[in-house]
């Protein structure tokens, strides 16, 4: 393995990381602190300003007239309709549960995959596309209607299979973009132009917020989700999707359940129980039969 794609395959598993322990510490300000829209637009705004501070580190690039479509689209699905649904459904859901279904990305991907860029799905795909999305239908129609601080799990689980295929088509249209453009010249347009569309759908929540007398809990935990989970993940993935596919950085969501479930059970966030691990099982299954011989995403 060359230096390039072992680097890749390090932050790919470091994004993977920090998006397992942004389940239970996005969920542990909402919606006490903050509403899920209104974290939205603290979350992307925070980013771009991230962004743009540093792209004079970055070259100095123009982005091609022909490509700004595409920007347009990854911008869509990569900062606004994914992150509003996941936070969403965060808050309606429990972090268990959004880290199971979220590993429904690679499945998404193949599905994708396969029908902009006729990317040929197998039986044993097709079967694990079947089993992954039976395991996600597990969580939704089986799941406790409600818990404390969630209060509504399957209207949030929906929203979270919605965040799974938004995700899964931001990383294809994304991927070519990586070959043509540094990642900080990508990063920056993309969040400004998350900025003004999230603007109208969140300031309103954003504007509730009572920022003078949030405790440090609530304020270390906002921090490391405009930091973490939105500049150093986004930043780490498009570093990673330079040497990998589109497919293969997918596959590193494995990593989000296996991390959620750990901490949110160790802080006490979250419980295991039976519907969530024969659930769990069937995602991993389905998604195991999917990626089992990885073929490249090309556009």
């Amino acid at each position: 393995m060359d230096k390039k794609r072992f680097l890749a395959i390090l932050a790919a598993i470091g994004a993977g990381a920090i998006y397992g322990l942004n389940h239970t510490i996005a969920k542990g300000v909402m919606p006490t602190y903050i509403e899920p829209f209104g974290f939205i637009f603290l979350r992307v705004f925070g980013a771009a300003i991230l962004f743009w501070s540093i792209s004079w580190l970055g070259p100095k690039e123009k982005i091609a007239t022909s490509d700004w479509p595409r920007i347009l689209g990854c911008a869509v699905f990569g900062m606004v309709i994914n992150m509003l649904f996941f936070f969403k459904g965060l808050s309606l859901s429990t972090p268990i549960n959004s880290s199971v279904i979220v590993t429904l990305s690679p499945v998404m991907v193949l599905i994708l995959a396969s029908i902009l860029i006729r990317e040929r799905i197998t039986l044993l795909k097709t079967l694990g596309i079947i089993v992954g999305l039976a395991g996600a239908l597990v969580l939704v129609l089986f799941s406790t209607d409600s818990t404390e601080n969630a209060p509504n799990i399957p209207l949030g689980n929906v929203l979270f299979i919605v965040n799974a295929f938004s995700y899964g088509l931001y990383l294809i249209l994304v991927k070519p973009l990586t070959a043509k453009y540094h990642a900080l010249t990508l990063m920056k347009w993309l969040f400004l132009i998350g900025v003004v569309i999230n603007f109208p759908i969140t300031i309103g929540e954003f504007t509730e917020v009572n920022w003078s007398s949030l405790p440090f809990d609530a304020i270390w935990k906002m921090a490391f989700v405009v930091a973490g989970t939105t500049f150093s993940t986004y930043l780490l993935n498009i570093y990673a999707l330079k040497q990998l596919s589109a497919s293969t950085i997918s596959v590193f969501i494995y990593l989000q359940p296996l991390i959620a479930i750990v901490y949110a059970i160790l802080i006490g966030a979250d419980e295991l129980n039976l519907v969530k691990a024969v659930a769990a099982i069937l995602v991993f299954i389905g998604v195991y039969m999917v990626t089992k011989k990885k073929t490249e995403v090309r556009s």
